[in-house]
């Protein structure tokens, strides 16, 4: 297990590397002048045009650039906003739980539904059940999240009134937040029940916005693997045997079927962190993604790279831990290396 482990730790590093070099150049890519947007329509004169450049060091080579935002970055100094002025890292910390709250809200939406779907799927193959499961998840999988996004805004905000249009919570309450997540700090507050309410139906149109992608494929790859499972012999055995359907599927068929499930909720997990971006923005969610695209708008280099270093490596952790679970679910994995 332990060379297991180093195996996957020594696959970081490169990958590392190369995350630090598409996070700088990336933004890099992007027409327009730093300082230029940063200045507005103010505008700036060519000499302060030209300090600035020196100041902010843009006026190197970018060898000599992405050197020196290396050596930040393996110094754990990810730089400062050049709008803010204050350090990436605390900016990221700040935003970072209600990114992880939206994430695992969807998460949990999306394997509560699409699990039992799929197996469901799987046990009545070719029934119309079956096709309805398959076409729902297809058209989940299909359809563009802001189309998706607005479309829940405009039924069940706009037309029938039944949750918020944006933010996290009402502004009616104010209150302490320790942990950055909003459903946990509401039932910390002077009004648990109300807050928590109130934070949940802020947080509902979203989270099933994120959600629809992952359900589709949780819901497509668990039929996959149930129909897999389901032609092995020892559950044709176990059905000789006169157990129970409900048994025969959910204690034989499932627990084997679960490995490559497991396997696709982790890596769906690592994307929903870093795939945030357009369901924070059309939600004015205050979260990571909706603090990229504005940093992008203004070109704000240091705020940019960190933020996508960060995001890969959180994605990069979470698809080393889920590497890891498979290596203990299945111990062939460790020794085929």
């Amino acid at each position: 297990m332990l060379s297991f482990i180093v195996r996957r730790l020594a696959i970081l590093v490169p990958t590392f590397l190369g995350v630090t070099f598409v996070a700088f150049i990336l933004i890099r890519l992007v027409p327009g002048d730093p300082i230029e947007m940063m200045a507005g329509e103010r505008g700036v004169d060519p000499a302060r045009h030209a300090m600035l450049m020196t100041q902010y060091g843009l006026d190197r080579p970018l060898v000599v650039q992405y050197g020196i935002f290396l050596g930040h970055v393996l110094s754990g100094n990810l730089g400062q906003s050049v709008v803010t002025k204050q350090p990436v890292l605390t900016e990221f910390l700040s935003l970072f739980p209600a990114t992880v709250e939206l994430s695992l809200a969807a998460m949990l939406l999306a394997i509560l539904v699409g699990l039992p779907a799929g197996i469901l799927a799987a046990v009545k193959r070719g029934t119309p059940l079956d096709h309805l499961v398959m076409g729902a998840s297809l058209t989940g999988y299909s359809m563009p999240i802001f189309w998706w996004a607005l479309l829940l805004i405009i039924v069940f905000s706009g037309m029938l009134g039944w949750t918020p249009v944006s933010g996290r919570i009402d502004l009616l309450y104010y209150f302490d937040q320790p942990t950055g997540f909003m459903l946990i700090d509401s039932l910390l507050s002077d009004e648990p029940v109300d807050a928590f309410l109130s934070a949940l139906s802020h947080l509902a149109l979203p989270a099933i916005a994120l959600a629809t992608i992952p359900m589709a494929i949780i819901a497509r790859q668990t039929r996959s693997a149930m129909l897999e499972v389901l032609s092995e012999d020892y559950v044709r055995t176990a059905r000789a045997k006169g157990l129970s359907p409900l048994r025969v599927v959910g204690l034989h068929a499932l627990r084997n079927a679960l490995i490559p499930v497991i396997t696709v909720i982790g890596l769906q997990l690592g994307t929903l962190f870093s795939g945030a971006i357009l369901t924070e923005t059309i939600f004015a969610w205050p979260g990571i993604g909706k603090w990229l695209i504005e940093a992008i708008g203004r070109r704000d280099y240091p705020a940019v790279q960190g933020g996508l270093l960060l995001i890969a490596v959180t994605v990069m952790l979470v698809n080393l831990a889920i590497d890891l679970l498979y290596g203990l679910v299945n111990p062939r994995i460790r020794h085929g290396g």
